[in-house]
């Protein structure tokens, strides 16, 4: 039994912006503090072995500047590497290339903050319609993984239960709080709230199947 209200209220969410070579590019950050140590939480996030249990199944060469690939996700290469602290990544998924950045830091004893920074030139009309949801709820999925994983009590989700997971009732309440939460963090950044509510609302009937009100 996933407890929703508290994973989701766990999670920090935030947008903005920054200016690359290629132009203006959108950055969502997303953190979480999980009780587990620091070397632990690296080792989940950077071991081939550990992140299929609670991410995607995992191929390539996880070492500075290798290349890797996501089951049926993002491919990219690993362009900087400080363990255990950080690694920045690309993302690339179909024609579209993006930008990753996972931080560690300790927050006291046996606890760690885990921080991932996604950085993506987004055109302005998608962006309008679906604002940072359209991936940020993907990512809220992730992290909900790492704390199933690091939990090691049978509580959460697995990658195996993942996809029916979503399709209940208790995996639509999850994307859709995430997807209200990311519109809030859209407002916060000085979207107005009437486009930021609309841009959520179409992004979670896109993760739910449910047709926006």
């Amino acid at each position: 039994m996933i407890d929703v209200i508290g994973q989701i209220s766990s999670v920090e969410r935030t947008v903005g912006s920054r200016t690359l070579p290629a132009g203006e590019a959108r950055v969502m950050t997303i953190s979480q503090t999980y009780g587990a140590p620091l070397e632990d939480v690296w080792d989940a996030c950077t071991s081939a072995d550990r992140i299929p249990r609670w991410f995607l199944p995992i191929s390539g060469d996880l070492r500075l500047h290798g290349r890797y690939q996501l089951e049926g996700n993002a491919s990219g290469t690993i362009e900087r590497c400080d363990p255990p602290h950080s690694f920045a990544a690309t993302w690339e998924y179909g024609d579209e290339a993006s930008w990753i950045e996972v931080r560690l830091s300790p927050a006291g004893e046996g606890r760690t903050r885990f921080e991932l920074e996604h950085v993506a030139h987004v055109d302005d009309q998608r962006w309008a319609e679906f604002g940072p949801g359209a991936v940020g709820v993907g990512w809220d999925m992730g992290l909900l993984g790492l704390a199933s994983h690091l939990a090691g009590d049978g509580s959460g989700v697995d990658p195996a239960q993942a996809a029916a997971w979503m399709g209940s009732d208790e995996g639509r309440q999850f994307m859709t709080l995430s997807s209200e939460r990311w519109g809030e963090a859209s407002v916060a950044a000085g979207t107005p709230a009437d486009e930021a509510r609309a841009a959520a609302d179409r992004t979670t009937a896109a993760y739910t199947g449910v047709p926006a009100s």
